[in-house]
């Protein structure tokens, strides 16, 4: 869907654009002809708006491979200090301290079933920044909670609740980010460890918030409407 959404998107842009164009060039002023020269010597791609997206979208990509090859060394280190990390059971303590909680954001799902266990993992791995290990986590959790899903196709309640932490994952070493910044010539890439720590932590507080006083009023809704 979103790669639909992105292509009629561009599509739309580029005819946009040409129609812009067009519309300019058909009601330019006359060129007098001592200026002919002038006119043969137009810089099309700062002048037109398809010759502005086409210098726009070189000099994206030209960045973007700048920018990957900077990050190679440093998400290496990173990703083996997680890879330490993980081999040395920082997971599974992480596991230990955010099972309480779990409990009572998924109250309904038994505690010795499957999908607590990929949800707890899938949520120490977001905190140490360990993405790749995350994304199967993730998916497995959903797979489990829904088997436990009396409707099939339609999310349930925790289902959306578990969405909205995994999106809203804290991080505790936002490694991709310092990255990024390392790359781009940062004297202290590292700076933005707290503030993420903290806008992390909003966000989750907010969409946990939000989810569960959306799921209470649908609740109570529907208690009212069935008596």
């Amino acid at each position: 869907m979103l790669n639909h959404i992105w292509a009629w998107m561009i599509f739309i842009s580029i005819i946009i654009a040409g129609v812009n164009d067009v519309y300019h060039e058909m009601n330019r002023p006359a060129t007098p002809a001592t200026q002919k020269v002038q006119k043969q010597e137009r810089n099309l791609n700062k002048e037109t708006k398809l010759g502005q997206i086409t210098s726009a979208a070189i000099d994206a990509a030209d960045l973007a491979v700048k920018i990957s090859f900077g990050l190679i060394g440093v998400m290496a280190m990173w990703l083996g200090v997680m890879r330490v990390a993980e081999k040395a059971g920082m997971i599974e303590i992480i596991s230990k301290l955010v099972r309480p909680i779990t409990k009572r954001l998924f109250p309904s799902i038994p505690e010795d079933h499957p999908a607590i266990g990929a949800m707890i993992m899938n949520i120490a791995a977001n905190m140490l920044g360990l993405n790749n290990a995350a994304t199967p986590l993730g998916l497995k959790a959903m797979e489990e909670l829904n088997k436990l899903n009396p409707k099939k196709g339609v999310a349930t309640d925790d289902m959306i609740t578990f969405l909205v932490i995994n999106t809203s994952a804290i991080t505790l070493v936002p490694a991709t980010a310092i990255a990024i910044r390392a790359s781009l010539g940062s004297a202290n890439p590292q700076k933005i460890v707290i503030p993420s720590i903290i806008a992390a932590s909003m966000a989750t507080l907010v969409g946990i918030t939000t989810v569960k006083l959306i799921q209470w009023y649908e609740k109570k809704k529907g208690k009212m409407i069935d008596d």
